[in-house]
């Protein structure tokens, strides 16, 4: 899918040397971006689902699922 995106964002971008070099500095940015979200989701992920079920059961309404 990544591909797919920076493929038609090359074919819709002029064919100068630094619009090369944009769409590369782009697609590198998406990349962090993504391995920043991935790696956060990743490490926080425990602490969120035991927050919830925190909040839950303190609202009565918790019901633990086993995950």
């Amino acid at each position: 899918m990544l591909i797919t995106l920076l493929r038609e964002m090359a074919r819709r971008w002029p064919s100068d040397d630094d619009e090369g070099a944009t769409a590369v500095e782009y697609a590198l940015l998406v990349g962090l971006i993504a391995v920043i979200i991935i790696s956060s989701v990743t490490l926080l992920g425990g602490n969120i689902d035991a927050m919830f079920d925190d909040v839950a059961n303190q609202l009565g309404g918790g019901s633990d699922s086993g995950s």
